[in-house]
């Protein structure tokens, strides 16, 4: 139970679950910037216009060369 909850995800991956934990928290925080930008967007369309879809690319490219897992 105690792998395949805390650890069977981070290793599929090629990581540690702390290195892992770290590495969601920093998405996290670039996920939070972006939609911050948005909800200053939606308030005022000037600005912050290309800000959180550009962020969004970013990651998604991180993410995809860092590789899918097995399912």
């Amino acid at each position: 139970m105690w792998n395949a909850l805390f650890l069977e995800h981070p290793h599929s991956v090629g990581e540690t679950y702390f290195e892992h934990q770290r590495r969601a928290f920093w998405f996290a925080g670039e996920l939070l910037k972006a939609s911050l930008a948005c909800a200053l967007h939606a308030l005022a369309p000037r600005l912050f216009v290309c800000t959180a879809s550009a962020k969004i690319m970013r990651l998604h490219e991180e993410m995809a060369r860092r590789g899918r897992p097995a399912d």
